[in-house]
């Protein structure tokens, strides 16, 4: 049987513990609201400057995308390499709404989007700001691409950091195909690839 002395100090130590880690918790899920509704928030942190997100899905497609943002406000820098896709083709590649994917691609929901805007180019006035166009493969199914997008972000509303970044198995139309899917989603076929965009720096 310890001194009382000392039972007491372990039980303080021990209740202590409890009660940081209860602190911590409650900051990490309650600290302040996301940015939109279903957003995964991998970091709340300000000043995230670079982000990653790997890539693999239903088909045999796997890859790694990059996002950097060099200064607040500024451009977002995306480039990476995906294989394992169609050759010598054009590969819709958009931000969808959430870092949900428990069910695979689909759950990802639709293009991250913060206006009820209609589907379209990367340049055009109005566009999801998900949207992202194409990449291109070569003969062997790899997409080796670098772009650069002035609508995303990796802070504020636009903040992409805990959404997911999807390839498709094909070509969006940028919402020039004429049908209500083209103002969608660009006709851009069933989801071949998908990771987590999570803040590294």
């Amino acid at each position: 049987m310890e001194p009382n002395g000392r039972s007491f100090g372990t039980k303080s130590i021990f209740l202590a513990t409890i009660l940081g880690s209860a602190f911590i918790a409650f900051k990490l899920f309650f600290g302040g609201p996301s940015e939109s509704i279903g957003h995964t928030n991998f970091s709340r942190s300000v000043g995230v400057r670079k982000a990653v997100a790997v890539m693999s899905g239903a088909t045999p497609a796997t890859g790694n995308v990059t996002f950097e943002q060099p200064t607040s406000g500024g451009e977002v820098k995306i480039s990476g390499k995906i294989k394992g896709l169609s050759p010598n083709a054009l590969h819709g590649f958009h931000v969808h709404q959430y870092g949900n994917l428990t069910g695979g691609c689909d759950s990802a929901g639709p293009h991250f989007d913060l206006y009820g805007n209609k589907h379209g180019a990367p340049t055009a006035k109005i566009r999801h700001v998900g949207d992202l166009g194409n990449i291109k493969t070569d003969a062997s199914g790899e997409a080796d691409f670098a772009l650069t997008d002035k609508v995303m972000s990796l802070e504020g509303p636009k903040n992409i950091i805990g959404r997911a970044i999807v390839v498709h198995v094909g070509q969006d139309d940028l919402g020039l195909g004429g049908t209500p899917e083209s103002l969608i989603n660009g006709n851009s076929g069933p989801r071949a690839a998908c990771g987590v965009i999570v803040g590294i720096a």
